[in-house]
C-alpha cells in the first residue's frame, strides 16, 4: 500500500473528514425543517459515525493505548490548561476576532454577523436536554479524541516527515507548530482564539510527549464551554 494511503493516515484523517461533511450537510439543511429533518439531529448522527469510525481505527492509535497515560503532573498541566483555553476563548469574541471579518479585511468574503449553529431550544426558548446532551457529548467528548489525532498527532506531525508515525511529538519544530495551529485556525470562528488554543494543545503534546495532554485540555476546554453556554445562552460559541 502506498504510503500516501497508508493506514494510520487514514485512521487519522477519516474521522475528520467525516466530521466537516456531516458538518457541511447540517449547515445546509433548512433551519425550520422543511427538509423532513431537524439539521441540529445531523449532530446525532455525526457523533454516531464519527465515533464508530474511531472505534474502527482504534489499535491504530497506539499512543492513546494502555501504558501511554499521563502522570499526575501532566495530567494537572492540561486540566490547569484547559480551564485557561476556555477563559481566554469565550473573552476573544469582538468581531475583528472573527474569522469572516479577518477574511473580509483582506479582500477574500464579505463581513457578517456571528450567528448561532447549534441553538437546542424549542420555539418557547424552553431547552430541550437530548439535544444539549448530544451536543455536549460530541463537544467535550468525541471532537477532543478525533481533532487531536488529526491536527496534532496526524498534520503537526506530518509537516515535519511525511513518515509521520515516526515522528516524536517532543521534537517537532516550531514550523509545524506553526503550519498546524494556522489551519486549525481556518476550521474555527474565532480566529485568535482559535490560535491560543491550538499553540496551548501543540505545546502540552510537543512537552508531554503524550496525545492524552492535548485531548484532555481540548476537552476540559469544550466540556466548560458547553456548560457555560447552556447556562448563559451565549449560542453563538456553539
Amino acid at each position: 500500500m502506498p504510503f500516501g494511503l497508508s493506514r494510520p493516515l487514514i485512521a487519522r484523517v477519516l474521522p475528520f473528514v467525516l466530521f466537516m461533511i456531516l458538518l457541511a450537510v447540517r449547515g445546509e439543511l433548512p433551519a425550520d425543517g422543511s427538509a423532513g429533518i431537524d439539521p441540529r439531529w445531523v449532530y446525532g448522527f455525526t457523533v454516531l459515525i464519527v465515533g464508530a469510525a474511531l472505534a474502527f481505527f482504534w489499535r491504530e492509535y497506539a499512543e492513546l493505548g494502555a501504558g501511554n497515560g499521563l502522570k499526575p503532573g501532566a495530567l494537572a498541566s492540561a486540566v490547569a490548561a484547559g480551564v485557561a483555553v476556555f477563559v481566554i476563548w469565550i473573552q476573544l469574541d469582538y468581531p475583528w476576532m472573527q474569522l469572516d471579518h479577518l477574511m473580509a479585511s483582506i479582500g477574500m468574503g464579505k463581513a457578517g454577523q456571528a450567528t448561532a449553529t447549534f441553538r437546542p431550544v424549542d420555539a418557547q426558548g424552553h431547552l430541550i436536554w437530548p439535544l444539549v446532551g448530544v451536543r455536549w457529548i460530541g463537544a467535550a467528548l468525541l471532537v477532543p479524541v478525533m481533532e487531536e489525532l488529526f491536527w496534532r498527532s496526524f498534520l503537526m506531525r506530518w509537516v515535519d516527515n511525511p513518515d509521520f508515525a515516526k515522528v516524536d511529538p517532543r521534537s517537532v519544530t516550531v514550523k509545524a507548530v506553526a503550519l498546524s495551529t494556522f489551519v486549525f485556525m481556518l476550521a474555527h470562528t474565532l480566529w485568535l482564539a482559535a490560535i491560543v488554543a491550538g499553540l496551548v494543545y501543540a505545546w502540552l503534546y510537543r512537552r508531554t510527549g503524550s496525545l492524552w495532554a492535548p485531548i484532555v485540555a481540548h476537552g476540559v476546554t469544550n466540556g466548560l464551554l458547553g456548560g457555560w453556554v447552556v447556562f448563559t445562552g451565549n449560542w453563538q460559541f456553539w
